[in-house]
């Protein structure tokens, strides 16, 4: 990746207000935290999670040369278990929260809420195009890891549980996500290219703050949370 988009984009303030958002910190601090709770934030990311490989395919059609396609397709080959599909990350997820007490249903069969459910929806509309899809993928994977902590702590704090291997796995392989994130952006971009890719990681991260808003609501005992406010066309 080209060094200048590279720090642009960890610079950028829409980056840092997801990564700081209060949902985290209510997670780890709130005497009111229960199981219901819970199991409403996981049935939540359940959909992102499981539309993660579909966007992924679907990118790599898109993507311009080889060099962008062999990055994005190694991070695919993980998604989805490396060849060993009881390793994919859904099935592990599904896995770790069934095993520590939260029923299939509630992890995998929740209805979205309408900020869950426009997430998903840009992620499949974002894989068609080679550059808003690049910035799709680098906005979720530079943010990645700190929201699956943000869940993982949430779970632990409710079921009393020290190992959780859907965390386990994304602290494993996140850097290497990253990294094959930062080779899919090559350095022979126009300035029209590098613009396209920031603009749709600065979308991402709006998208992805208004899904905490709408999780950070349950805490209040709101059914549905404000949408966050479009931030990405502040280049």
């Amino acid at each position: 990746m080209i060094p200048t988009i590279r720090q642009a984009l960890m610079k950028d303030t829409l980056r840092a207000e997801l990564i700081n958002h209060r949902f985290f910190a209510r997670v780890k601090q709130s005497s009111d935290l229960d199981r219901g709770q819970v199991a409403r934030f996981l049935g939540q990311w359940w959909h992102p999670l499981h539309f993660f490989p579909t966007f992924l395919s679907r990118l790599v059609s898109n993507l311009r040369d080889i060099e962008m396609k062999t990055a994005v397709s190694k991070i695919l080959w993980e998604e989805l278990g490396e060849g060993k599909p009881d390793r994919a990350h859904e099935r592990v997820y599904v896995d770790t929260m069934t095993a520590v007490g939260f029923s299939a249903e509630a992890v995998n069969a929740a209805a979205p809420l309408p900020a869950t459910e426009r997430l998903v929806q840009r992620y499949s509309e974002a894989a068609t195009d080679c550059w808003t899809g690049l910035g799709f993928l680098y906005g979720t994977e530079v943010a990645d890891l700190a929201m699956v902590s943000g869940i993982g702590v949430s779970v632990r704090r409710v079921t009393g549980a020290k190992q959780l291997p859907w965390v386990t796995i994304h602290a494993q392989q996140e850097p290497g996500h990253i990294e094959s994130a930062q080779e899919a952006i090559v350095s022979e971009l126009s300035e029209i290219e590098i613009h396209k890719i920031h603009e749709a990681a600065r979308e991402m991260w709006s998208l992805w703050i208004a899904f905490f808003d709408a999780l950070d609501a349950a805490f209040d005992g709101r059914d549905h949370a404000p949408e966050h406010a479009p931030k990405h066309a502040q280049a």
